[in-house]
């Protein structure tokens, strides 16, 4: 029997959540954007010392998924300073080698758990629009609000913005 187990992540962990990032960026993103573009994201948001920056500043809170003590998986998310009643979820993604086990689904319980007991409702998030993970987020429950061009330095992600109304009942 796997033991799984979800926390925050703490100071020390940054290269944990770097490894994961370098190990499913390639993998997700190299038919939609170019290696330049996937090389300059990993280095400008996935640099230790960025994720050390966010990690003790509470910007977003990050959580792990540890599966018998190996990380498998994170996520990331905060509430939007301009709307304390909607969060963001900045950052989701698992190991390539261990998609297709629950653990993204995992994340999000964990997520919309703790937003519950926050008494948030709403769960925001981007996703490329070439992006597969589209219809993980579909079946999850998140609807397309928009559309969204955003430039990260100089490349563009061309994004659709979801959202999940999690609701006082179970989500999904």
């Amino acid at each position: 029997m796997k033991n799984i187990e979800i926390r925050d992540a703490v100071v020390g962990e940054e290269v944990v959540i770097k490894n994961i990032a370098w190990g499913t960026w390639w993998s997700a993103y190299r038919t939609i954007i170019s290696e330049d573009q996937i090389r300059y994201m990993l280095e400008a948001l996935y640099n230790e010392a960025e994720l050390r920056q966010l990690i003790v500043s509470d910007d977003q809170r990050f959580i792990l998924l540890w599966e018998d003590g190996v990380a498998h998986g994170f996520a990331a998310y905060a509430v939007r300073p301009e709307d304390p009643s909607v969060c963001k979820l900045h950052k989701l993604y698992v190991l390539p080698e261990c998609q297709g086990k629950g653990y993204g689904r995992r994340l999000l319980e964990e997520i919309t758990t703790r937003l519950k007991a926050q008494d948030i409702r709403k769960l925001d998030l981007n996703v490329n629009r070439q992006n597969p993970a589209f219809d993980f987020y579909r079946a999850y429950g998140f609807d397309v609000l928009r559309q969204e061009d955003i430039a990260i330095g100089p490349y563009w992600m061309n994004d659709y913005v979801m959202r999940l109304d999690i609701g006082s009942g179970s989500v999904a």
